[in-house]
């Protein structure tokens, strides 16, 4: 009876404990790790809405960039941090959905390990060939293919790009010769100077080269069009129903962090997504807001994971 009675008020001790650190949080700064250098486009986003947060809470965000090994590094760090809601994660499909598939030994596991506050923001990818070059359309890329395989080449820089290219590749029913890079403004140079055929690349990376006249868009992966792009059409207009893709980021904390933190950080956000000035930022940064909560971040993380799952065991593309 006596042991009964004592697990009885621990459990007690321990939720009031519990309820005290919620209901005081955050009473000193609050740390953001970023796993990608400073200046990055996830690394304003992730400023932009520590501001807000800081803000609402009257206590600093503080952006820490922890760049390195395509995120994992950063990811790990956040993994490691006490469970008290004073470490989050900016997390982004390259480092939860891609990683998984592409690295061997990840030192996390991002469904069992993390778990959503909130999602940020999402950009579509755009399949560009050179202005001058000898594709007017995508049907004239596919068709190229069609006849001669291999024939045509894609260059991508990152595992990411590498899963959207082999994805179209899949869903064209053609395959094309992919070459590896290092830097994405490599890739864009030799697409610009007819020495590659095409690649798929964030809208961003390609904007001022498709503005300038030197990159013809052909296709963006949004579910729709994109509102800067309104002349290009999307995947799925020209033919393919089932490439849709973004790529997307949002706030994330380890997945046994107490609930009612995780709760009091989603309710302010979803409070400072929800503003006009959130989806102005959003738009002159080439973004769109991606306002869902804990529970349909979650939703959309898994599904996103479990499409690229598909897409690399189809193509053969194995963790290394």
């Amino acid at each position: 009876m006596k042991k009964n009675l004592l697990a009885f008020f621990s459990l007690l001790l321990m939720a009031s404990l519990a309820f005290g650190q919620a209901r005081d949080y955050p009473n000193h700064a609050v740390k953001i790790i970023v796993p990608f250098p400073t200046g990055s486009s996830i690394d304003i986003t992730a400023r932009y809405f520590a501001d807000q947060l800081s803000i609402a809470f009257g206590q600093p965000f503080v952006v820490e960039n922890r760049a390195g090994a395509n995120g994992a590094i950063g990811v790990a760090a956040v993994k490691a941090a006490p469970v008290d809601g004073y470490t989050i994660l900016m997390g982004s499909n390259s480092s939860l959905s891609v990683n998984p598939l592409v690295v061997k030994n990840l030192p996390y596991d991002p469904i069992k390990d993390l778990k959503p506050i909130s999602g940020l923001t999402r950009i579509v990818s755009v399949l560009v060939v050179a202005e001058n070059g000898k594709y007017r359309t995508l049907a004239d890329l596919v068709n190229a293919a069609k006849v001669k395989t291999g024939d045509v080449t894609v260059g991508t820089f990152a595992a990411g790009y590498l899963l959207g290219q082999a994805w179209f590749a899949s869903e064209a029913g053609v395959q094309f010769r992919h070459i590896p890079y290092k830097a994405v403004t490599q890739v864009l140079t030799d697409i610009i100077g007819n020495q590659l055929d095409f690649t798929i690349v964030d809208s961003l990376s390609a904007a001022s080269l498709i503005q300038a006249g030197k990159l013809r868009a052909l296709a963006v992966s949004g579910d729709r069009r994109h509102a800067d792009y309104p002349n290009i059409p999307t995947f799925v207009e020209s033919g393919y129903p089932e490439y849709v893709n973004y790529l997307w980021n949002g706030y994330f904390v380890r997945a046994d962090m107490p609930d009612d933190i995780t709760n009091k950080l989603a309710d302010a956000m979803a409070k400072i997504i929800a503003t006009p000035a959130a989806r102005d930022f959003a738009r002159k940064s080439g973004l769109e807001v991606l306002p869902l909560g804990p529970d349909a971040m979650r939703k959309y993380h898994i599904a996103d994971l479990e499409r690229l799952r598909k897409v690399a065991n189809s193509a053969g593309i194995k963790p290394e």
